[in-house]
């Protein structure tokens, strides 16, 4: 039998994965150039060809295979003014179990004035007896435009996998020229799976995911709740602080996606990146 390593062992750091991405674009005459890119670690960015002029597209890879306890992961993009971003990833994100340690991920994204930026990863899909902590930070300056988009899935039933306990801690904070206009800190700990089962949590639903778009305004809202027929799970939407915040849970991650889409597409006329269609 292998003997367990310490998790502050010098062996068991020297196993962990870390990865780091810096992702600056600017706005030129030509259309969006990459001002500096800079990949650290298993993490690595591709840029798909698009039309001069056209929003940037840049797709993360994690050449690691997914995350795990002690992995490290940092993601830095910087739109500059009158820029655009959109980013996606190549995959689905997985955190798999920890034997103690988090799994540690921590997004900076600054848009400056008048810049686009759309953050629009696939799903993160979280396995038994993982631990993530996240952090989300997002600096706006005046005028410019933001929509976030993440989706969590707890285990994988279509495999017939199921998380039943875990630690997760995600932390958003994102300030528009310079004043805090939305600060969420969410903890699930230990039988996660009871937790979600609530009526007042996810009412037994496997799958969730927030959207948040500013500035936004009553049109959107009512953009969204105008296609509330057409969702095959529960989906909420609401505005505060110049910003719209939706909320989506289904019972699996199939359904949450395709609800997903519907919530973009009516928020944003940018077109979703092309992984998300395949």
């Amino acid at each position: 039998m292998l003997a367990k390593l310490p998790a502050d062992s010098a062996t068991f750091a020297g196993n962990r994965a870390v990865g780091r991405i810096e992702l600056s674009v600017a706005a030129e005459p030509r259309g969006n150039k990459r001002r500096r890119v800079c990949e650290q670690g298993s993490l690595r960015v591709r840029f798909p060809n698009v039309a001069p002029g056209d929003a940037l597209d840049a797709v993360i890879i994690n050449t690691a295979g997914g995350m795990t306890g002690g992995d490290r992961f940092d993601l830095v993009f910087d739109v500059g003014a009158g820029a655009s971003l959109t980013v996606s990833t190549a995959a689905a994100e997985k955190i798999y179990r920890s034997l103690g340690p988090d799994t540690v991920v921590n997004l900076r994204l600054t848009v400056g004035a008048g810049a686009t930026l759309a953050w629009l990863p696939q799903e993160t899909i979280l396995f038994d007896r993982m631990r993530l902590r996240r952090t989300i930070e997002a600096d706006l300056a005046a005028g410019a435009k933001l929509i976030i988009a993440e989706t969590l899935v707890f285990g994988r039933s279509a495999m017939g996998e199921t998380l039943a306990r875990g630690h997760l801690f995600d932390r958003w904070r994102i300030r528009a020229d310079g004043a805090l206009v939305f600060a969420e800190s969410l903890r699930l700990d230990g039988a996660i799976a009871d937790n979600l089962a609530q009526r007042a949590a996810a009412g037994g639903g496997c799958a969730i995911a927030s959207v948040l778009k500013f500035p936004a305004s009553d049109a959107d809202i009512a953009a969204v709740r105008q296609k509330e027929s057409t969702f095959a799970g529960e989906v909420g939407i609401s505005s505060f602080n110049g910003l719209a915040l939706a909320r989506l849970v289904a019972s699996e991650g199939a359904a949450l996606r395709r609800d997903l889409i519907g919530v973009l597409t009516a928020l944003s006329d940018m077109p979703l990146p092309r992984l998300w269609l395949n």
